[in-house]
């Protein structure tokens, strides 16, 4: 692939030429490649329509995940995050041992590796919120719950400038990758001060049906706000906010 030189970057196809404009710059590249007909019944293809497949599931877990934390991810997530879960997803499909290559699954595979993703690489909850907090997720009652105990927020959160005040948040979702359907619930503390003054101990809690067979998950995150006339503004678009997939319980 190579880079557009020219003083007028150009978009658009000229003869077996593609022209188009990247994070990178503007780029060119040849057209070309092989028949999608012949890929999708010739046995030497076998493998790729077998990587295709697990590729497709990965992307639709993925995009499922995405959908049950949308609450989450508008306040937290940066410009990668469709091809970094989704890359991580396929990781998930790959550990199914228990399906033939092709027809692995997000059901049959490892759930548990996409505990510790962060949805904003920017922001990694370890490197922003410093207070020792506790996540459990109890299949039996449903129950999923963060406890943080009582903390310093200037000690303990590291905040972007023109931060005022800041709020905890946590979802939890019950997914049923298969049915592409899900349960979600979600828990947000009041307004709380950026300043020298400690903060109680304080536990947010999401509500699943209990005894789910689906997977469980559940995510926490920290939103900065900057009050202005006695209101509260979302700062800098949520660029610094963090939120962090912390917990996943996959049924036995």
């Amino acid at each position: 692939m190579a880079k557009q030189t020219g003083i007028l970057p150009i978009e658009g196809t000229i003869g077996n030429l593609t022209f188009f404009k990247s994070k990178e710059g503007f780029l060119v590249r040849s057209k070309g490649g092989i028949a999608a007909d012949k890929i999708a019944t010739d046995p030497a293809f076998q493998r790729t329509r077998e990587n295709m497949a697990e590729f497709s599931r990965a992307g639709k877990g993925a995009k499922l995940l995405r959908t049950a934390f949308r609450a989450a991810l508008i306040k937290s997530k940066d410009q990668l995050i469709v091809s970094r879960l989704t890359t991580q997803m396929l990781k998930v499909v790959q550990a199914d041992d228990v399906n033939d290559r092709g027809l692995r699954n997000v059901i049959d595979g490892e759930a548990l590796l996409l505990e510790g993703f962060e949805f904003n690489r920017n922001a990694r909850l370890s490197a922003t919120l410093y207070a020792p907090f506790t996540a459990s997720l109890v299949r039996s009652s449903g129950a999923a719950t963060v406890t943080v105990p009582g903390f310093v927020p200037l000690n303990m959160v590291t905040a972007p400038t023109g931060t005022t005040h800041f709020r905890l948040f946590s979802g939890a979702a019950a997914i049923d990758f298969e049915n592409e359907s899900y349960e979600v619930d979600t828990a947000v503390t009041a307004e709380m001060v950026y300043g020298n003054t400690a903060i109680a101990d304080m536990s947010l809690t999401c509500a699943l049906p209990g005894n789910s067979t689906y997977p469980l998950f559940l995510v926490f995150g920290i939103e900065f706000l900057q009050q202005v006339n006695g209101k509260m503004y979302p700062l800098n678009n949520g660029t610094y906010n963090a939120c962090s997939l912390i917990k996943v319980d996959a049924p036995v």
